[in-house]
């Protein structure tokens, strides 16, 4: 997965467009290479199809990511 955003750390929930939980990210960063913010977690089965939409928890904030085929280019 892929997401606009610099804050997404080890341990933020993945939540769908109601809220509701459905992972949780392992790991982010910025990448140098893409000029954005990239991380991996794990989200459940049913939500985890290439291009899905989901979200970033981060302070009581729900951040638009999506779901992106590995590698990240």
């Amino acid at each position: 997965m892929s997401w606009p955003i610099k804050a997404s750390r080890h341990g933020y929930e993945i939540v769908d467009e109601a809220g509701n939980n459905i992972g949780v990210v392992t790991s982010g960063t910025q990448s140098p290479t893409l000029g954005k913010a990239i991380g991996l977690g794990y989200v459940q089965t049913a939500k985890a199809a290439i291009g899905s939409d989901i979200f970033i928890k981060v302070r009581d904030k729900q951040l638009a990511a999506t779901i992106v085929k590995m590698p990240f280019v």
